[in-house]
């Protein structure tokens, strides 16, 4: 319903996006968990640009499906990049940055 009211590449698609892939997580469906959560981090690096809170969110739960995979090779980057945008938008108290820690 989002992707026909508002476009497939809307912003706020993202959160579906993100709702679905936690569930094929859990199910333990990776693929179609990792294909969600890319599309997702593509809406928001191009609608938000790529310094985006938003952004890091989405890295943080895509460096997750790699981690919970045994991939830390591929999530420790994706991580990275999370704690460096979250440290320059948010500050480094922020109980966000401490997530991504």
């Amino acid at each position: 319903m989002q992707e026909k009211e508002l476009g497939p590449e809307h912003p706020h698609v993202t959160l579906s996006l993100n709702d679905l892939a936690a569930v094929y997580l859990n199910q333990g469906k990776y693929a179609d968990a990792e294909s969600l959560y890319r599309r997702s981090l593509a809406i928001r690096e191009k609608a938000l640009g790529p310094e985006h809170r938003h952004v890091a969110l989405s890295l943080n739960k895509l460096a997750e499906l790699y981690q919970n995979q045994g991939r830390c090779a591929e999530a420790e980057p994706l991580y990275r990049r999370s704690l460096a945008i979250r440290e320059k938008a948010l500050a480094p108290e922020h109980p966000h940055v401490a997530r991504t820690l």
